[in-house]
């Protein structure tokens, strides 16, 4: 230990009296040698594989497979790493990186459900078979998170997580507060409207684009195989979803869904209304005489007037009666800052990222020091016009280049979060009006490699897990670290650790995690872990999509990225390295992990 026993011993007495431990366990706890986890549910130890033969049509359910170690990727450093690094490498941070959560209140008016049997190639994702079972998945994912609480590289401690956007799935205040507090280890009934009764489309005989789980038979998925599963439903919505919560603080940036209807549009006032009311659209032809009207039809005022009043009367065709709800509202942009800015202080950060600042002056993005030797930038890339991708206004881009310029004169590691990645940094729409100028990703990048501080970039979007260099000229740069999605198979997130090698270059370890629901689900089980086993399994079934594609390739998971040290990365001393992770087993133990 580099720690003097002076400064190790009033570094433990403050710690045991900040999490009200006895300094006796605490500092036991914190003088212990850390051991790199062999047993941390992990895809190097498990993998989840589709079986080889359908179980009915083409339906195939899931089982476990060989576990993945990590493949080195020397794309940056232009050579092969010396193999002696493995001797003497030392953890700088670990963290959790989550993205595209997509909590879903599957029985909102707002969700355009019916839009899947009008294009159903383009609207993939608009009713998913696994709809109602999101919050479950979600705790099941924090299940994992908290087994790898100790690193299976290092045995340093996790410190923190970084969610990437698309939290809440449709701008609800409801799926914004199931997440949060899932991810704070609060309880969370995934309903709304009628008590302990679901009303949509999963159980509308018309709606025959959506799964019918209590008997499929006259739906699309039927005819693919999808089992009934009488029940589910039922379990879904009315059996209270327990989460313990992540150990570590958490930080988070805004997604597209987080800031736009459907993640693509700016919502209007009749938007708004039609969320928190008392009437869903079953089938397509409702749906584009009324939501879709100011997007992508030019009905005439006579006729639009007609169309309010037969909805108003409840005669227009497609259209069903369900419970309203006012917690069903959607969320105003200052209000989804507010909404983190009221979680509990703890696991924290107060905001998760935002402040009391951001509030008062509108800006969404923000700066974080995890330690004193490496600062994480969560930039708000959403475009509020149209579109589902993304670019980085001139205002941030201008705000992190200088803040990347202050990280290099410091020597001070830099991580970038954003939603979209380099695939979908494109999106050119503006105001009418004219706007501030849209950066995209060519110089985006360019402005990124420039400081040799600026070692990753964490996003999602895609729901893809994939992992790209981006090659300096003359060497060097950084690595872009794209996780996949929570409610689109395989529902991975990862777990990246930055490491010292001691030898002129660092690693960037990153492993692909499994939320902790079994692979096989047990036919019949619906308690909460059963039901977030199912949504994987019919995830993985998705024929509208592709996804097995999803998971990437084996060098987009399990990986030890490489590149040169940024700067002489001996200036970070052992004992500050140390005293970070001293706080990091402290709030493990505070949470009852395993510290």
């Amino acid at each position: 230990m580099s720690l003097s026993r002076r400064r190790f011993l009033a570094g433990s007495a403050a710690l045991a009296a900040t999490w009200g431990v006895s300094r006796e366990v605490m500092a036991r706890t914190l003088a212990a040698v850390p051991v790199k986890a062999t047993d941390a549910r992990t895809t190097l130890l498990q993998t989840i594989k589709m079986s080889k033969q359908p179980m009915r049509g083409v339906y195939r359910t899931l089982v476990s497979g060989a576990g993945e170690d990590f493949i080195p990727r020397f794309d940056l450093l232009g050579r092969v790493a010396d193999a002696s690094r493995s001797q003497s490498r030392r953890s700088l941070y670990y963290l959790a990186h989550l993205s595209d959560i997509h909590v879903i209140d599957a029985q909102t008016p707002a969700r355009m459900d019916a839009i899947q049997s009008i294009v159903p190639e383009l609207f993939t994702d608009a009713c998913r078979p696994q709809d109602t079972l999101t919050v479950h998945v979600l705790s099941s994912v924090v299940d994992s998170v908290v087994d790898a609480q100790v690193s299976s590289v290092t045995g340093a401690p996790l410190a923190s997580a970084l969610s990437t956007g698309d939290s809440a799935d449709n701008l609800s205040q409801l799926e914004t507060r199931w997440y949060i507090d899932i991810l704070d280890g609060q309880s969370v009934v995934a309903n709304s409207g009628a008590a302990n009764r679901y009303e949509g489309p999963q159980v509308w005989s018309e709606a025959t684009y959506a799964y019918h789980p209590d008997d499929p038979s006259g739906d699309v998925y039927g005819a693919r195989g999808f089992p009934a599963v009488p029940g589910m439903l039922e379990a879904a919505i009315s059996t209270p979803v327990a989460s313990q919560g992540l150990p570590v603080p958490w930080y988070t940036v805004y997604g597209n869904h987080d800031a736009t209807f459907m993640g693509t549009f700016r919502p209007d006032p009749a938007l708004y209304a039609w969320a928190i009311g008392d009437r869903k659209a079953a089938l397509g032809d409702a749906l584009g005489v009324n939501w879709l009207q100011g997007y992508v039809s030019d009905l005439s005022l006579a006729q639009t007037g007609v169309n309010a009043i037969r909805q108003r009367l409840g005669l227009l065709p497609g259209l069903k009666a369900v419970t309203p709800d006012p917690e069903r509202r959607m969320l105003e942009r200052s209000e989804f800052m507010q909404a983190h800015l009221d979680s509990p202080a703890v696991p924290g950060p107060v905001g998760h990222g935002w402040s009391k600042a951001n509030m008062a002056s509108g800006e969404t993005w923000w700066k974080a020091d995890l330690t004193a030797y490496l600062r994480v930038f969560g930039l708000d890339t959403c475009n509020l016009v149209a579109g589902a991708d993304g670019a980085v206004p001139e205002d941030q881009f201008e705000w992190l280049e200088n803040e990347l310029a202050l990280c290099q004169v410091e020597n001070r590691l830099a991580v970038v979060c954003s939603h979209h990645n380099s695939l979908t940094l494109e999106n050119d729409a503006t105001p009418v009006w004219g706007g501030q100028r849209l950066v995209h990703v060519e110089e985006f990048i360019a402005m990124l490699q420039r400081y040799p501080v600026m070692v990753a970039w964490l996003n999602g979007h895609t729901h893809v897990n994939t992992i790209t260099p981006h090659i300096r000229d003359g060497g060097g740069g950084f690595w872009e670290i794209t996780t996949a999605s929570c409610v689109d198979f395989p529902q991975q997130q990862q777990l990246v650790e930055f490491i010292d090698n001691r030898d002129k270059t660092m690693s960037i370890f990153v492993t692909a995690l499994d939320h902790a629901a079994p692979p096989a689900w047990s036919p019949g089980d619906f308690s909460q872990t059963g039901l977030a086993s199912l949504s994987r399994e019919l995830s993985a079934n998705a024929f509208l999509s592709d996804p097995a594609r999803l998971a990437g390739s084996p060098l987009d998971r399990n990986v030890e990225l490489l590149l040169p040290a940024p700067f002489e990365l001996s200036s970070i001393t052992n004992a500050a390295v140390e005293s970070e992770q001293m706080k990091a087993r402290a709030q493990s133990l505070a949470h009852g992990g395993v510290a």
